[in-house]
């Protein structure tokens, strides 16, 4: 496939462009000239050195990742960029990338994965940034308790040399769950608002102990590489489907 074909029908899945005001990520096509033909795609959560340098010995021709190489405009290509984007430009390797869009997608982003193995019903989005949802809310037929959701939650993701924390401080009986991935502890105040019982993110603020604690919220803070597995696994499953041969690559941080 066209690499320029490619990246318009990732760009449309996603919903690349409105994202554009909100995220700090350069999403979309982030290196390369856009031109070419692009056989064998790799995905990865992160684009590090490690994944890079895995997917030239394996000949791909891009990685698809939910964490690039810049947050912004790069004005100096030194250090850790200029390793990365050098090893990348030197195998022939575009690279693109999908944050916030890929956490906010509704139907294989990162939450509503998550929620997938939760099996939540009456899905609705939740997590507002601006005028987009970057987040899951749903309810779970048989109640959990916070013990035991953690357990389950710890047993499902790949959290690596990492655990699943519980911060109990709500209520026994789980039944309205809420979640936004990764680094999602800012969205308490709306789980609280939603009146949900638990609400799960990857890793919080220091200060997301006392908040929870004095506004009476259980929080599970399941990992962010561990939480944001969804999206691009799932990514990998579609393109596949698109003709493309691709590989996704784990390497789980335990952060």
């Amino acid at each position: 496939m066209k690499t320029k074909e490619l990246v318009e029908r990732l760009d449309e899945l996603l919903g690349t462009e409105r994202f554009e005001e909100i995220d700090s990520s350069a999403n979309g096509l982030q290196i390369g000239s856009g031109k070419g033909t692009i056989d064998n795609v790799v995905f990865a959560e992160d684009a590090s050195m490690e994944t890079i340098e895995n997917a030239a010995s394996i000949g791909a021709d891009m990685m698809v990742v939910h964490h690039g190489i810049t947050w912004g405009e790069i004005d100096r290509i030194t250090g850790i960029n200029y390793n990365r984007i050098r090893a990348l430009i030197e195998s022939g390797i575009s690279l693109y990338v999908s944050h916030l869009p890929l956490d906010a997608h509704q139907e294989f982003g990162n939450a509503a994965g998550l929620a997938k193995i939760l099996e939540l019903e009456d899905r609705e989005p939740f997590g507002r940034l601006g005028t987009e949802f970057i987040g899951v809310t749903g309810g779970v037929r048989d109640p959990y308790t916070p013990d035991r959701l953690r357990s389950f939650l710890a047993g499902e993701l790949d959290t690596g040399d990492g655990d699943v924390k519980l911060l109990k401080f709500g209520v026994e009986s789980i039944i309205k769950i809420g979640i936004v991935t990764g680094a999602g502890g800012d969205w308490l105040g709306e789980a609280v608002e939603k009146e949900l019982d638990v609400f799960i993110t990857g890793e919080g603020k220091a200060r997301i102990y006392h908040e929870a604690k004095e506004l009476g919220m259980n929080v599970i803070l399941a990992g962010h590489y561990a939480t944001e597995t969804f999206g691009v696994f799932s990514l990998e499953k579609i393109v596949s489907e698109w003709g493309m041969k691709t590989k996704y690559i784990s390497r789980p941080t335990g952060l």
